[in-house]
């Protein structure tokens, strides 16, 4: 505070008008953003349980209906997977693929749309009996995309 009385008048007030402009740019700069992204989250949270609450109504609808007889298909998994994914449009997502125990194939999707893994997914079950054991999906950046590490199973073990 003798700092400050130690100025003079003209000083004081620069130092005055610089404090409560970096007190303003710290409110709008800093905690304003932090608010209106917290309040997006919060949006988006909401929109997401809206949707769980939406797939749990119609679970069972979906389980009395049962699924497609999957068609027999005669070629390797990793040959199935490979093509499935190319015809979905994953191809160029589609980095690696790896055998998981009999019958099964551990593959990673980089940068891969989600809706369109989860419609090949899909897919995968109702056409080759395929089904997902485990996955991971991680965000990969710009919404909408994701990496996805997942290990997929034939029915037949």
């Amino acid at each position: 505070m003798e700092w400050y009385l130690g100025l003079n008048e003209r000083e004081r007030r620069f130092v005055l008008i610089g404090g409560i402009a970096a007190v303003l740019v710290l409110i709008f700069g800093v905690l304003w953003p932090l608010d209106q992204s917290v309040a997006r989250e919060h949006a988006r949270l909401a929109h997401k349980q809206s949707d769980l609450a939406w797939m749990r109504s119609v679970t069972p609808q979906l389980a009395a209906a049962g699924f497609m007889t999957p068609v027999s298909d005669t070629r390797s998994l990793i040959v199935v997977i490979d093509n499935s994914a190319r015809e979905a449009g994953l191809g160029g997502a589609l980095t690696s693929s790896e055998p998981a125990g009999p019958g099964g194939l551990r593959v990673r999707l980089d940068k891969a749309p989600f809706d369109i893994l989860v419609g090949w997914l899909a897919r995968l079950s109702e056409q080759h009996g395929i089904r997902v054991e485990s996955a991971t999906i991680d965000g990969a950046g710009p919404p909408g995309l994701v990496n996805a590490g997942v290990v997929l199973q034939t029915s037949q073990r």
